[in-house]
């Protein structure tokens, strides 16, 4: 049994197995997690794995790690190299691979890393991963003498992405936050009509410029500046791994992640008219109520990208979304989480309606939000704490949605507190029908973590 190997049980998550390089995450890991995906690979009767890997400092050699434990169980493994996520999901579809693995730490700190993975042509999630564990800990590897080759997939991969833009002559600025999506957007932008700038496009794992993370405000500071001083239409912003969208508009206001939705479902809909449109818990109200303004079928459901593509399949829905800036295109497209392709997406629908960005914001409802608040909350009780609120509203009679956390519906709007599934903390945002309703909703979310004994941050 000398083969057998614990991984630390802070890797493996719900969606993703992911640590800190050198701590919880190590190359033994990597040459594990090859052996126990590979031999699940193999069990399932599946025989190439594609892989792909970040432009963080530590990714290459966890790659070559990984692929030696794939190798190690008979499977072919197709090497496609550093890009972004997507750019390895498309992969695994384009060259009929029975499974995938991206080496990526997504938009985490640069010390950190891990695997974003495929199961044939779904996410392997869940109770998935947690076998991935049991796999590596028994031993149980299968054995074979594999191969290696490497697929050029890039180019191919950047013409799929141009396949589908219909847009007009567009001015953008890109910012893919020096993630791994630099060098596919730079190739992206050479062949789109209009003025493109790309600020921040090397690679770099040390994310020099800022933190690759769009759905910050913070982080979109330069993008705003840029679209500003070049007086640009739009600025476009990517997360480490290039699965993640931002925008802001020509007025250098952030549109966030259900208002594109609302944006791009009204094209999918004038095309598949009474589809169901997904989005995650965390969506505002005004979102599903536009889609079902636009003769969609709004779905709410749990964040979580792993999760929102399984309800894809489940509900055949041609788009998806989330809040965090995740968006799912099964229309035209393979219902993955792209950015690049949602970004190409997105300049289709602005040319189409109107041409301006700041526009079609102005043209959806306005309503009074909190963006998304975080509260540090130890990993074993965040959990519990959902738990007791849900308990606490329920003896008060409260309407309450259980998709996700707790989502309860009042007279003035709605607040939602989910347990995150990535880090320890709970996550919560309120929607209200003006100030004072948002006001009312805060004091009861901030009573309910009290009565809980979270400490609030400051300025809530």
């Amino acid at each position: 049994m000398h083969d057998s190997h614990q991984f630390d049980p802070v890797l493996l998550r719900e969606y993703d197995i992911r640590g800190i390089v050198g701590e919880s995450l190590q190359l033994s890991d990597a040459l594990a997690l090859g052996r126990a995906f590979g031999s699940k690979i193999i069990g399932a009767g599946g025989l190439t794995v594609c892989v792909g890997y970040d432009g963080r400092l530590s990714s290459p050699d966890i790659e070559l790690a990984l692929v030696e434990g794939l190798k190690s169980t008979g499977l072919e493994v197709r090497r496609i190299g550093l890009g972004p996520t997507p750019m390895l999901y498309y992969s695994v579809f384009e060259l009929n691979a029975d499974g995938g693995v991206m080496i990526t730490g997504s938009h985490n700190p640069p010390n950190y890393n891990g695997f974003k993975m495929m199961l044939g042509k779904q996410a392997c999630f869940g109770a998935a991963i947690q076998e991935l564990g049991r796999i590596a800990a028994n031993g149980a590897f299968e054995k074979g003498a594999g191969s290696v080759a490497s697929a050029d997939i890039f180019d191919r991969y950047v013409a799929r992405l141009l396949q589908d833009f219909e847009g007009a002559a567009l001015n953008v600025a890109w910012d893919p936050g020096n993630g791994a999506a630099g060098d596919v957007i730079k190739a992206l932008v050479a062949k789109l009509p209009g003025r493109h700038v790309v600020i921040n496009g090397a690679i770099d794992g040390n994310f020099p410029a800022h933190h690759p993370d769009p759905t910050v405000e913070e982080n979109l500071a330069q993008l705003k500046e840029v679209v500003a001083k070049e007086k640009l239409d739009l600025g476009l912003a990517f997360d480490g791994d290039g699965d993640r969208i931002g925008a802001v508009d020509a007025k250098g206001r952030v549109v966030w992640g259900d208002q594109l939705l609302a944006i791009l479902a009204k094209d999918v809909l004038r095309e598949l008219p009474g589809s169901p449109i997904i989005a995650d818990v965390k969506a505002s109200q005004m979102l599903f109520d536009e889609i079902e303004k636009m003769g969609g079928k709004p779905v709410m459901w749990k964040t979580g990208h792993s999760l929102i593509k399984t309800k894809m399949l489940e509900e055949k829905a041609p788009l998806a979304g989330e809040m965090s800036g995740h968006i799912f295109f099964k229309h035209k497209f393979y219902g993955f989480d792209d950015a690049i392709y949602a970004a190409v997406r997105l300049l289709n629908a602005i040319s189409k309606n109107g041409g301006s960005l700041a526009d079609l914001r102005d043209a959806l409802p306005a309503m009074v939000n909190t963006p998304e608040l975080r509260f540090d909350c130890p990993e074993d009780r965040k959990a519990l704490v959902v738990s007791e609120v849900k308990a606490r509203l329920k003896k008060q009679g409260a309407d309450v949605n259980e998709i996700d956390g707790v989502r309860v519906n009042t007279a003035d709007g709605w607040w939602l507190l989910r347990a995150s599934n990535t880090q320890a903390v709970l996550v919560a945002r309120c929607e209200g029908l003006d100030e004072a309703a948002l006001g009312r909703l805060k004091t009861a979310l901030v009573n309910e973590l009290k009565a809980s004994g979270i400490k609030l941050p400051a300025g809530l």
